[in-house]
C-alpha cells in the first residue's frame, strides 16, 4: 500500500491537465510536460483532482504507483514554478562563465571544461564560482546539474571541486608525521 500514491495531486487554477489513455499532458505558465503512465497504474481526473491507482497487485503495481503520482506532481510544479539547482566551484582558480550557450569552466585541468545544455534547461554563471541550472523538468534539472558535478567532484582531503550549494563534503585528515 503506497502512502504516497493514495494522495490526490491538485491541479491549480492556470495549470491544464488533459489525458490520453495512459499520457498525461501538463501545460503551464512556464511550458508543456508530458508523462506516460505505466501499464500497471491508471489514472483519473476528477475536476481539480488527479489520482492514479494500481491496476492489479503485484509488486510493481505499487512500486509504479507512488512514482507515477511524484512525476504528475513534479510536472505540475514545474510548469507553474520551475525547479532549480545551485552549485559552487572551490578551489584555487576554479571558475566559471557563460560563453554565448555553452558553460566553460577551469577546473584545474591544462585545459577549459566546456558544457552545452540540453533544450528545455537554462544554465547561469552569476559569479565566477556560482553557476545555477533550471527549467521546469525536475529530473534533466538534476541529470544537467550532476553531470556538472561530475566533472570535478569534491575531493575529502582540502574540499576543493564542484558542490551543491549546501552540501557538506566531510574532511579527512591528512598524513601525520
Amino acid at each position: 500500500m503506497s502512502r504516497i500514491g493514495k494522495q490526490p495531486v491538485t491541479v491549480p487554477a492556470g495549470v491544464t491537465l488533459t489525458q490520453t489513455g495512459q499520457e498525461v499532458t501538463v501545460k503551464g505558465s512556464k511550458g508543456e510536460l508530458k508523462f506516460t503512465l505505466p501499464d500497471a497504474v491508471s489514472g483519473k481526473l476528477d475536476g481539480a483532482e488527479f489520482t492514479v491507482s494500481p491496476v492489479e497487485g503485484s509488486k510493481t503495481a505499487a512500486a509504479m504507483w507512488g512514482m507515477s503520482r511524484t512525476m504528475v506532481a513534479n510536472m505540475i510544479e514545474g510548469v507553474t514554478n520551475g525547479f532549480k539547482k545551485e552549485l559552487e566551484l572551490r578551489g584555487v582558480g576554479y571558475r566559471a562563465q557563460m560563453k554565448g550557450n555553452t558553460l566553460s569552466m577551469q577546473l584545474g585541468y591544462s585545459h577549459d571544461v566546456d558544457y552545452t545544455p540540453p533544450a528545455g534547461v537554462t544554465i547561469e554563471a552569476s559569479k565566477p564560482t556560482l553557476v545555477s541550472v533550471s527549467g521546469i523538468d525536475k529530473q534533466q534539472v538534476g541529470q544537467v546539474a550532476a553531470e556538472i558535478r561530475s566533472f570535478r567532484k569534491p575531493e575529502p582531503y582540502k574540499g576543493k571541486g564542484v558542490r551543491y550549494v549546501g552540501e557538506f563534503v566531510r574532511q579527512k585528515e591528512g598524513k601525520k608525521k
